[in-house]
């Protein structure tokens, strides 16, 4: 029986969900390396791989043996296949553009050990997909509103989301349709560096994010009365911002987000908030040219510098922060300690913060690999972002089911299940 390799479920995935990777046909006890790859939209690869040594009866399980010392990564790691996918370019991220599309997944198996692989014994192709069946996209294009809105099947309403990313700009849609398959209308939506929009990040209007806020309130398919926010570092302290200053707001999810105005002014009608101030001599480079940023900013608490802490106090929603105690873009559980101490102080709930040991700035859905160092748009060289590849990874699965359980309590008012694993 020639050596093949079994896939749970076989042919195709959601990126987020867990995929089951067997080997059979081997030799008792033979030793193979395991190797997956995988092309982002722009060409460019990446790859993992681990040695494996099948059991007695020449099967290899990879939710039962854990991989030995030398590769990716050891110990027992079902997806380890997955998350320790590295770029071949340096300060490259995995980012998917066309969420329509899926990634799709090599797997090999390699005869031996070693640093060059053996003879090539059996090889599976996996789709890792981002929209469920039955999920809709829906280009907006609104007034000004430039984003993409995804419904989940049926006639709804659904719990209605807006989804912001960070200082990358742009309009990125996964995070939103991954979001959108468990029942969740979200709207993922660009503030700058797309189509119409400003070019770069020099003040930021709050009354746009307001229109969209009106949108989604408005829209037939959106379940009131309020909806959720749910941004990622600069996204963070906007979706604070908008909570802050906007009505209809319900819930509000910060990943490594910061709570004072960082990188641009804000304006809404008669109110500016300064960014909060940097010292460049602050930041530290190493020899391989990549920057550490983490003490960059100034503290917000300090001189004039309290301009910029956003009075979220104002807000009439429910927080949740989730931190990567590693983030080295900026302090995150700093911003967090310092928005619940606001918010008690005003009388208002204690915010939910779900701090994770050993993860770094982007913390993304579910085993998108650690990004440990990219280009910083802002800083215009590439900065660390903090992070330990599998307390990362955990993170992710955790921060997942955090996220939804908390704007499925304060949404629908359904509790959920969940609970943190960590």
């Amino acid at each position: 029986m020639a050596p093949s390799i079994r896939l749970s479920p076989a042919a195709r995935s959601l990126f987020d969900e867990p995929l089951a990777i067997a080997v059979r046909g081997l030799g008792p006890r033979q030793q193979v390396t395991l190797r997956t790859s995988l092309r982002d939209e722009t060409g460019q690869l990446f790859q993992a791989s681990a040695y494996y040594q099948a059991g007695d009866d020449g099967e290899l399980d990879l939710a039962r043996c854990p991989a030995l010392p030398g590769g990716s990564f050891s110990g027992l790691e079902p997806m380890g296949l997955l998350w320790a996918l590295q770029p071949q370019k340096p300060f490259w991220r995995l980012v998917k553009r066309d969420v329509q599309s899926p990634f799709l997944l090599q797997l090999e198996v390699f005869e031996g050990h070693g640093e060059r692989p053996g003879r090539l014994l059996a090889q599976a192709q996996h789709e890792r997909a981002f929209l469920r069946d039955g999920v809709r996209r829906v280009p907006v294009r609104e007034g000004r509103i430039r984003a993409t809105l995804f419904l989940p099947p049926g006639d709804g309403p659904f719990p209605g989301i807006i989804d912001l990313y960070g200082t990358g700009g742009g309009l990125p849609e996964y995070r939103a349709c991954l979001l959108a398959n468990y029942g969740f209308a979200v709207l993922a939506l660009a503030f700058y560096n797309y189509e119409d929009l400003p070019k770069e990040m020099k003040e930021f209007h709050l009354e746009y994010f307001e229109e969209a806020v009106n949108y989604m309130l408005q829209y037939t398919q959106v379940k009131g009365p309020g909806i959720g926010l749910l941004g990622h570092s600069k996204g963070g302290d906007l979706c604070i911002s908008m909570a802050s200053f906007l009505k209809g707001i319900t819930a509000t999810a910060l990943i490594n987000g910061s709570v004072a105005n960082v990188g641009a002014v804000l304006r809404y009608k008669d109110i500016t908030i300064p960014p909060l101030g940097i010292n460049p001599k602050r930041i530290k480079v190493s020899k391989s040219g990549i920057a550490d940023i983490i003490d960059a900013l100034n503290n917000p608490l300090e001189g004039p510098d309290r301009q910029s802490f956003i009075p979220l106090e104002k807000a009439e929603c429910c927080f949740l922060f989730i931190v990567g105690q590693d983030d080295h873009n900026w302090k995150s559980e700093f911003f967090a300690v310092e928005g619940s101490k606001r918010l008690q102080g005003h009388g208002k709930e204690k915010p939910e913060i779900v701090c994770y040991p050993g993860a770094g700035h982007y913390i993304e859905p579910p085993f998108f690999p650690m990004c440990a160092a990219s280009m910083h748009l802002l800083f215009g060289k590439p900065v660390m972002w903090g992070g330990e590849p599998k307390a990362h990874c955990e993170a992710q699965i955790d921060a997942w089911q955090q996220i939804q359980a908390f704007f499925r309590k304060h949404l629908t008012g359904k509790p959920s299940e969940t609970s943190s694993k960590l």
